[in-house]
């Protein structure tokens, strides 16, 4: 299976990394080619290096796991610089993932990202970041609860000239209207979803394990709230593009994600028990779309 478009972007396969699990860089390269894979989705940078949060970042739970790592990464001009190049020496198709604290960071990101323009498919926007531009005092809102401020990013993001992809939260009843909102700004397709929100405690001292007490949790156990997301935003929006991320773990999972609405999918946290997972998933999706095909939608691109 060749040629899946994702709105403009036409990717060589149906299987993607996802942001935040395969690192800024090559370090899949060395468990296969990344030029057979249909995008490698860069970990989200910021304009600034960042350190992220304290340790511990990661704890492994029943069917997934919870991450607190904070964003940490080098900053978009140290990954133009060192990154991008040894990616495209891979013959990768690149999607950068970037994220802010504010509207005005993103905007910045989307000015550092103009001049590569060219070399990256697509730039994925994690609106599921702190917002601390609204003016709700220590009420750190994720900007992917607020469709109003959402739009604001992408408008502000549209200056990268790339195709760009929303990735929103499943942490908000306003799902739907969050990606009804981007998609009017500007955005190409959305990335549903990204983690979901959860806590787990030391069963001695019951305090949180991670050092930032709450985390993300992802892996197979949030399949069913990705579905619920892919099926009502597609529902809503059935010319919207949609990438399908959470608990993608084998043909099955991904061709699940396909069934329910997406367009794509990403591999996250299986490349942590497997860093092969990415091209194993993309061949049993392609197998297993071979035997039971889904119809093409036809969407008005205009």
């Amino acid at each position: 299976m060749t040629g899946v478009a994702v709105g403009r972007v036409i990717l060589r396969g149906p299987v993607m990394t996802a942001a935040g699990t395969s690192g800024t860089g090559t370090e899949l390269a060395a468990f296969g080619n990344l030029d057979e894979l249909g995008a490698v989705v860069v970990k989200s940078l910021a304009p600034y290096s960042w350190d992220g949060n304290p340790a511990p970042r990661l704890v492994g739970i029943p069917g997934g796991m919870l991450n607190a790592v904070g964003l940490a990464g080098p900053g978009i001009p140290n990954w133009i610089e060192r990154d991008l190049p040894l990616l495209e020496g891979e013959g990768a198709t690149v999607v950068a993932s970037v994220w802010g604290r504010s509207v005005d960071e993103y905007g910045a990101a989307a000015d550092l990202l103009a001049p590569v323009s060219a070399r990256i498919a697509a730039i994925e926007v994690n609106l599921s970041c702190p917002n601390l531009s609204t003016g709700h005092g220590d009420v750190h809102e994720m900007f992917a609860h607020d469709p109003d401020v959402s739009a604001e990013v992408i408008r502000r993001m549209s200056a990268a000239s790339a195709p760009l992809w929303a990735k929103l939260s499943p942490n908000t009843d306003r799902l739907v209207e969050v990606a009804r909102a981007v998609a009017a700004a500007g955005a190409d397709a959305v990335t549903l979803i990204n983690t979901v929100r959860g806590r787990v405690l030391h069963p001695l001292t019951g305090a949180p394990v991670l050092g930032a007490g709450n985390g993300g949790m992802s892996g197979r156990t949030i399949q069913p709230v990705a579905l619920r997301a892919v099926a009502e935003v597609r529902a809503a929006l059935p010319r919207l593009a949609i990438v399908g991320a959470g608990g993608v773990v084998d043909g099955d999972s991904a061709l699940a994600m396909l069934r329910a609405g997406a367009d794509a999918v990403q591999v996250g946290t299986a490349t942590f028990a497997d860093p092969r997972s990415p091209w194993r998933i993309q061949r049993d999706l392609c197998r297993a779309l071979r035997r039971y095909p889904i119809a093409t939608r036809e969407r008005n691109r205009d």
